[in-house]
């Protein structure tokens, strides 16, 4: 699957990357807002997925001066499942936090990276999570990690890579260098992570002490 276009698991077409829009907010908008939203979509394509939808009952269209104005139906029979499929990238993110909450210890630090994180994933790309391990993790963590690999896999259709680290791995890759830049992956991480478990600014603080004892 990709996050970024979650009806896409159920539709490849327009359709349900016009849903997904409207399904997130119960803003009404006008064709060519959501065209601004959509990548690869014309405003007059999208305005036809629209009366298609509308005429399903799905969508709902009201007049605002020259403009017309679109909205999910939320009493349609279909919304409820569209809203829970358009909510695909929220679902996963609960479902990890509470699988790795119920570990013992949980890990120190979670986040997700990579396209998942970017919105840029592809039907085959793996979903990069990011783990940093406690310094006494207990003798099944390392069977916790690939337990919920797999389940996490089974819920998306997407292989999931863990990347685990400890506190000692990020201050190593945080040591200066000749450019003076971290570790590429976890410049990446800071950049684009989701965080899953922790404060969202626990990595790049590491990072950052980290830097200042090698000065």
């Amino acid at each position: 699957m990709k996050l970024q276009q979650p009806l896409a698991v159920v539709t490849p077409t327009l359709d349900g990357t016009v849903l997904a829009v409207l399904a997130r907010t119960e803003t009404a908008f006008t064709a060519g807002q959501i065209a601004r939203l959509v990548v690869d979509a014309s405003t007059d394509g999208i305005r036809k997925a629209l009366n298609r939808l509308a005429t399903e009952g799905t969508v709902d269209i009201e007049r605002a001066g020259n403009a017309y104005l679109y909205r999910l139906n939320r009493d349609h029979l279909a919304a409820e499942p569209i809203i829970a499929l358009a909510r695909q990238r929220d679902t996963l993110l609960d479902r990890l936090s509470q699988a790795m909450q119920r570990w013992s210890p949980p890990p120190t630090y979670a986040a997700v990276f990579g396209s998942a994180a970017r919105g840029e994933m592809r039907s085959d790309s793996d979903i990069d999570l990011f783990l940093v391990r406690p310094d006494s993790p207990g003798a099944d963590w390392d069977e916790q990690v690939s337990d919920l690999a797999i389940g996490a896999s089974r819920w998306t259709g997407n292989d999931v890579r863990p990347l685990v680290l400890t506190r000692a791995d990020i201050d190593t890759g945080a040591a200066p260098t000749d450019v003076g830049t971290v570790e590429p992956v976890l410049a990446e991480i800071v950049r684009d992570a989701i965080t899953v478990i922790g404060s969202p600014t626990w990595l790049s603080r590491r990072i950052a002490a980290a830097r200042g004892s090698h000065a």
